[in-house]
């Protein structure tokens, strides 16, 4: 190991340890949190006793059963969102079996997977920079994971989805341990569909080997989740529309899941990060902003689908790829400050465009350094502690800039990563140093400025006769 890729392990280590620390010291400190664990917990254990898990009457009635203290300190909130189930039926295949057991050892085990899982996914995110910027790969994840005490607190299925998705990730470019990758990707899918599936639609889309690791993930995904579903249709034979009812009181106008600009549910550390947050600013009306996000969406996701399919797959090529589509994965539908860690997946792109020198180097970095800023906890939670002490009224006009300036950061910066990747990803046949690093003539240096060209073969010369 050089000096400058264990530089950048100590690095990964530092914002691990940053997060182990702060998440049990505000574990402690808000006694009522994992409310999204809450959530998926007492519904699969509704589902195990042959309840309707997507019924928040039932719910109710198993988590004032089993909740114990817990009850007595949540807020109303709290308890809307842990007896509304919103995920879909596939997410059982990872719920039940921690239902299965007590509220204790299920919690334990649940922090113990999420946080096991980030930190390993973050390991491979690096390996995956570090042949081209260990150090650059090294800061940047570790400044991701000390900004991701909201997963951990909360307890949401996102830190397992996304983990699950970075490890197939590097098993697929990798080409090792693929069997195990394809069912990391296949549970990601199964839990939160939103966060993995333009990922999956990347593989199937590139062609060769990646499409069949695409479709025997399909095929994989399908078996995990199948009894799932058919066991909630036996004990709910209406659940879809009970879901679709969950979702829509979240969404509804003044909700938490509201993305309008009026909306108090999102302005917190777990806020909405969606473009139609940013579009409401201007025309709080889902008529306005739902089908102009899409559209914006769209036509990126169009652009980025026809380069994907007339592109020669490759690794380099791959990351570039993948790093266009992960922010932009957050953007058309409903997300949370903490999805914004499939920010992952936007590393080894961004380590080997630095790598590559240039402008776009020096661009790659800024674009993922304000992106890792902006979506870090720790960022918001010295923004929200300094203008609570402002004590500026909402409805006045500084209080309504510094809303705007929380309601459209997020999402304006994950469209700018998405486009800046998506346009690297159209011209990369007229940079002469991306191709350089898929033949080979670029390979990583001991420091993270520097490159390291491989001589030409001199000619032989030529003999006269």
């Amino acid at each position: 190991m050089t000096r400058a890729r264990l530089d950048g392990l100590c690095l990964l280590l530092l914002g691990s340890s940053v997060l182990l620390l702060l998440s049990i010291a505000l574990h402690n400190a808000v006694p009522a949190g994992t409310t999204d664990f809450k959530s998926s917990y007492f519904s699969a254990r509704g589902l195990i006793q042959h309840c309707d898990p997507y019924s928040e009457s039932e719910v109710l009635r198993i988590y004032r059963a089993e909740g114990g203290a817990s009850l007595n300190t949540a807020t109303a909130r709290q308890i809307q969102i842990a007896t509304r189930y919103v995920y879909p039926p596939t997410a059982f295949s990872l719920t039940v079996p921690f239902a299965l057991l007590p509220w204790g050892p299920a919690y334990m085990l649940w922090m113990t997977l999420t946080v096991g899982s980030l930190v390993f996914a973050s390991f491979l995110a690096w390996n995956l920079g570090a042949n081209y910027a260990p150090i650059l790969s090294g800061a940047l994840i570790g400044f991701l994971l000390a900004n991701s005490q909201v997963l951990i607190i909360l307890g949401n299925p996102s830190g397992i989805a996304i983990s699950l998705c970075v490890v197939a990730v590097w098993c697929f470019l990798r080409e090792r341990f693929v069997p195990a990758g394809i069912l990391c990707l296949a549970v990601s899918l199964a839990i939160k569909p939103q966060d993995a599936g333009l990922v999956w639609l990347y593989f199937l889309l590139a062609g060769g080997v990646y499409r069949r690791r695409a479709l025997q993930t399909l095929l994989a995904a399908v078996a995990i989740s199948l009894p799932g579903v058919l066991w909630v249709w036996h004990v709910a034979p209406h659940w879809m529309r009970e879901l679709h009812s969950n979702v829509s009181a979240f969404a509804a106008h003044g909700g938490l899941n509201d993305p309008g600009f009026a909306a108090t549910g999102g302005r917190s550390l777990d806020m909405l990060i969606s473009l139609q947050t940013a579009i409401s600013g201007f025309r709080d009306d889902p008529r306005i902003y739902n089908p102009v996000s899409y559209l914006i969406c769209g036509s990126l996701l169009l652009v980025w689908v026809f380069a994907t399919l007339r592109s020669r797959s490759s690794p380099a090529r791959a990351w570039l790829a993948i790093a266009a589509i992960a922010p932009l994965s957050m953007l058309p539908v409903h997300h949370h400050l903490y999805d914004a860690k499939l920010l992952l997946l936007t590393v080894p792109a961004c380590a080997m465009l630095w790598a590559g020198g240039g402008l776009i180097g020096r661009l790659a970095l800024l674009v993922n350094t304000a992106g890792f800023v902006l979506t870090g906890d720790l960022s918001w939670s010295i923004y929200f502690g300094l203008t609570d002490k402002l004590y500026l009224s909402r409805a006045g006009m500084s209080g309504q800039i510094l809303t705007a300036v929380q309601v459209f950061t997020v999402p304006l910066i994950l469209l700018v990563m998405s486009i800046f990747y998506l346009w690297v990803y159209l011209r990369r046949t007229s940079w002469p140093k991306l191709n350089e690093v898929e033949s080979g003539k670029l390979v990583a240096a001991p420091s993270p400025v520097h490159t390291q060209r491989i001589a030409p073969t001199p000619k032989r010369p030529h003999r006269v006769p």
